[in-house]
């Protein structure tokens, strides 16, 4: 098998890639299929517009998307089928300021949140506790015959 056979295509030599690609190899997400997933349900666009997974990405267009709670804006400056490393894979988009802005006002608000365990008082129940829980629903079952 020759070398020019196995080669992967250059950043250089493409003008367009599936969007699904090119967010895998931008290390949006993980896989290829965890992508076409997200771009199924609706949490990838192209320039405001919903989009399949074999839509053509080109450089210079704004892909918005959503990662967990996170919701990212960012314009294509690069075309790569090959995942490289992160920070090769950072020089594929630029993410717009606007996005920057509300993603650190969003980590702030969750830093500043309060800490959901904190609301539990006793801890969790104990093994007599959880007897007398279910003596309790026991107790309060309705039926019509009662």
């Amino acid at each position: 098998m020759s070398t020019s056979a196995r080669s992967p295509t250059k950043s250089s030599e493409l003008t367009s890639l599936r969007l699904d690609k090119w967010l895998w190899a931008a290390r949006f997400y993980k896989t290829r299929a965890i992508a076409v997933d997200e771009i199924g349900k609706g949490r990838v666009t192209v320039n405001a517009q919903a989009v399949k997974a074999s839509r053509e990405v080109r450089v210079g267009d704004v892909v918005r998307l959503r990662q967990g709670a996170v919701e990212r804006e960012v314009k294509v400056a690069a075309i790569s089928s090959i995942r490289g490393p992160a920070p090769v894979a950072q020089t594929l988009y630029a993410e717009t300021p606007e996005s920057i802005a509300a993603r650190e006002k969003a980590a702030e608000a969750r830093r500043l949140a309060p800490e959901p365990a904190d609301t539990i008082v006793q801890g969790r129940p104990t093994k007599h506790d959880r007897r007398k829980l279910a003596e309790w629903d026991d107790r309060w079952s309705a039926s019509i015959d009662e």
